[in-house]
């Protein structure tokens, strides 16, 4: 081997070797600078289910609609939900953040689930807000952790708001025919009859007392239902990510390796065929 064999030689291998430390630097910095996505325990659906009934939470909105030269004032009655899902590495913090919300839009906890050991904890609340203050509590929400999930329903209350208070007034009179019947006299079977009827209505007249409760204008809410599940950070070693950058950049560079091997071959072959037609010219 000539020296001038040996020095291109020597300077090929410098250079190969140059890229491959290049390569693999680069590679560890990138697993540095990429941020890792945090684990998370997916049991909300567990926790949802075993959320029992609260108080219905109900609002209202006056206003007045033209009838043709009349105007026609409308009360209607509606039910506003909020579903917020996020999750966050920084649980206590984001916990402590949320409390600090509900607390100054005037927010109440209908029910509170908290559970999980600490690096999955999960913290489920149902919170009922005045109806002025949903939006503003809402979006403030949406801004604590990240967000997975968000929804707000509205559905319309006043038929059935109405249909209670129907039913409320014809229980009354029933219960007032009744009590009416007891003053005519009459067997003692047919009166101890009246006497649970007239208590059977009395159950439901205080049924639906319970139902018309939740839609008094004193006690409006909207609902905003968070759910916050706390994420277990991933911590990798020095060894691990060196392990990972040199397995990266060996499969890299044997890639290089080939594909310059195919160039230069290909280089070659192109190189001999111009020969050979030159000659043949």
């Amino acid at each position: 081997m000539t020296p001038l064999v040996k020095k291109l030689f020597k300077k090929i291998i410098i250079g190969l070797s140059l890229l491959f430390v290049v390569l693999f630097v680069f590679r560890l910095l990138y697993g540095y600078q990429k941020k890792i996505a945090p684990t998370f325990q997916d049991n909300t659906t567990v926790l949802n289910e075993s959320i029992p009934e609260v108080r219905k939470n109900y609002a209202s909105k006056k206003y007045q609609v033209n009838s043709g030269s009349n105007a026609v004032r409308v009360d209607q009655k509606y039910e506003k939900i909020a579903n917020i899902n996020s999750v966050s590495t920084k649980f206590d913090t984001e916990e402590e953040r949320i409390r600090k919300e509900i607390k100054g839009l005037e927010g109440l906890i209908q029910f509170e689930n908290k559970n999980g050991n600490k690096g999955y904890r999960n913290l489920n609340l149902i919170i009922g807000v005045p109806p002025e203050n949903f939006d503003k509590l809402y979006n403030n929400l949406i801004k604590i952790g990240t967000i997975r999930a968000k929804q707000i329903t509205k559905k319309d209350k006043t038929n059935e708001y109405k249909e209670l208070n129907a039913k409320k007034a014809s229980l009354e009179k029933i219960r007032q025919s009744l009590i009416d019947l007891k003053t005519k006299g009459g067997r003692i079977d047919e009166y101890m009859q009246l006497e649970n009827r007239i208590l059977d209505i009395e159950q439901q007249l205080q049924d639906l007392s319970v139902s018309l409760g939740n839609f008094d204008d004193e006690n409006e809410f909207c609902t905003v239902k968070f759910t916050l599940t706390e994420g277990a950070e991933l911590k990798i070693g020095l060894m691990q990510r060196i392990k990972v950058a040199l397995e990266w950049t060996i499969k890299r560079f044997l890639m290089l390796m080939i594909a310059f091997t195919f160039m230069t071959l290909f280089a070659y072959l192109l190189v001999l065929t111009i020969e050979k037609i030159r000659t043949k010219v």
